[in-house]
Formats: structure tokens, C-alpha cells, sequence
């Protein structure tokens, strides 16, 4: 069983510098041992009373340490599902992601 992290972020904001468009291989720069590799995680986003976790978010993601990169289009369409979700006055907002 993998344990996801959860990422504390504005949402109307940048989740941070984590995400980087991510069209070639690259080192991870957490861990710095292994390339990333194209997956899935879940990510998990805070504001407020409002808990926002979206699962199958399409990612690169780094074989040692699990640290994920989301490129700029999938992280605008994770800000936009979770502005939404914010705005509907949820409090938990368990979504799949499909852009």
C-alpha cells in the first residue's frame, strides 16, 4: 500500500514550485536518485473548511521517493475542479480527474 501525501495549497493560487511541464525525463529534485516516471497519484488540496482530493491525477512521478510533478495544464484543471468545489460550499469533495 502506497501512503499519498497531501498537499496544503491556496487554490486560487500556485500549488508551488513542485509542478514543472514535465515533457522529457527528469531527475527528481527531492530525492535526486531516481528519473520520474509517468503515472497517476492523488492529490489532495486545502482551503479553509473545504477539503478537495482528486484521484487518478495524471503525473510524473519519481520511482524512489513518490515525490509527483503535475505539468501546467493538469495542474489548471486540478485549481479548476477544486475553485469549483470550493464554491459549491463543499466540505469533502472526492473527485476522479478527467480533463
Amino acid at each position: 500500500m502506497k501512503c499519498e501525501r497531501v498537499v496544503n495549497a491556496v487554490i486560487t493560487g500556485t500549488v508551488g514550485a513542485g509542478i514543472q511541464e514535465t515533457e522529457r525525463t527528469m531527475n527528481c529534485v527531492v530525492c535526486k536518485h531516481r528519473e520520474t516516471r509517468p503515472g497517476q497519484v492523488t492529490v489532495t488540496l486545502q482551503r479553509g473548511d473545504t477539503t478537495v482530493i482528486l484521484k487518478q491525477v495524471p503525473a510524473e512521478v519519481c520511482q524512489n521517493c513518490g515525490e509527483y510533478y503535475l505539468s501546467d495544464t493538469v495542474a489548471g484543471h486540478v485549481l479548476s475542479k477544486a475553485e469549483a468545489a470550493v464554491k459549491s460550499g463543499a466540505e469533502v469533495e472526492i473527485l476522479r480527474f478527467a480533463a
